[in-house]
């Protein structure tokens, strides 16, 4: 979840899903097949024909899209970030807009992150 989420540095809350709707934007802990938990952003939202929802996800740092994967695989939602000195909600006006922008920028992130990692490791 570079680079809004720092590995081994940041730390996030989980809540389980009991009551939660899960959004668009929204990052979630999912079980993919062969039992390996995953931390990716919720990108899209689909019904199958059954009227089941589908959620399709994305890591921060990645371009490419990753499901469907069924409510019954998701473990919890991040309902908290924490940052050094710094918590916050993940429904603090700031960090939606961060990521509604990180969002559209998708299609170039990893090149973003190129550029960034190389100006942090210049200083």
């Amino acid at each position: 979840m570079y680079p809004l989420l720092i590995p081994g540095t940041d730390r996030v809350i989980i809540e389980p899903l009991s009551g939660i709707r899960l959004k668009k934007r929204d990052i979630a802990l999912f079980r993919r097949k062969g039992s390996k938990l995953v931390l990716h952003r919720i990108v899209m939202i689909k019904k199958d024909e059954a009227g089941r929802r589908l959620y399709y996800f994305c890591g921060d740092n990645q371009k490419e899209i990753e499901g469907p994967v069924y409510e019954e695989d998701i473990c919890g939602v991040v309902t908290r970030i924490e940052k050094r000195k710094l918590k916050f909600s993940v429904r603090n006006p700031l960090y939606i807009l961060s990521v509604f922008i990180w969002m559209k920028l998708r299609p170039i992130r990893p090149n973003i992150s190129r550029v960034l990692a190389r100006f942090k490791k210049a200083f």
